[in-house]
């Protein structure tokens, strides 16, 4: 296959969907079948998106017991990996770790945005394929959807409130820290709480995640 970025990899990081441990933030306004629905047709639908877009090889790194074999019934079949790590910047450090040394730049996305697009990674690629040493793609709530590296430094990782609102401020000192230059993208919604829902209500593709189940 033909790559935009053939030196490059593409890392979404996914969680085994099992119910009642997926979007529990959503719940109540959510039932536990409807959280598990949207976190499913999220990360699929990213996987499809970046997939498809042929920018870079591209790998699954999941987190979880895949019992059920649900990543092997993606089309294309996915590359798996196994997030490992106790926490979340143990977990792509170690993720980004392993990829460079097989790779010359890794971006690195979640599954949590519908509005990551394949152009939208093509351009952290460029940059980075420019010159800058990361590439970061701000939330609206704070946090991140992307980070881009070409070195794997565990640095940018540690001493991260995860899943608060200052994540991306305290990324921004680690990267300053480490003395290198960044890229920011335009921030685009994550979907993790009940007051997300807004921006994806509008989205056809949604429509029965909100029906009565």
């Amino acid at each position: 296959m033909t790559y935009s970025f053939p030196r490059s990899l593409l890392i979404q990081f996914a969680k085994t969907p099992e119910l009642g441990k997926v979007k529990t933030r959503m719940q109540p306004c959510l039932s536990q079948q409807q959280s598990l629905s949207l976190h499913c047709r999220m990360l699929e639908d990213t996987y499809r998106r970046l997939s498809t877009a042929r920018l870079a090889p591209m790998e699954l790194w999941v987190s979880g017991d895949d019992e059920s074999n649900y990543f092997r019934r993606f089309n294309p079949l996915p590359v798996l990996r196994q997030q490992m790590g106790s926490d979340l910047g143990e977990r792509m450090h170690g993720a980004f770790a392993d990829s460079l040394k097989r790779y010359e730049s890794v971006v690195l996305v979640g599954s949590d945005c519908p509005f990551l697009s394949g152009a939208i990674v093509g351009q952290a690629l460029a940059f980075l394929a420019e010159g800058y040493d990361c590439v970061v793609g701000p939330a609206t709530d704070g946090g991140y959807v992307l980070i881009a590296l070409k070195q794997a430094l565990p640095d940018v990782f540690q001493g991260i409130s995860w899943g608060g609102p200052r994540v991306l401020e305290q990324t921004r000192s680690r990267l300053r820290n480490c003395d290198l230059n960044w890229f920011e993208l335009a921030a685009l919604p994550d979907i993790d709480s009940p007051q997300d829902l807004t921006w994806i209500t509008p989205l056809k593709q949604y429509d029965e995640l909100f029906l009565s189940s």
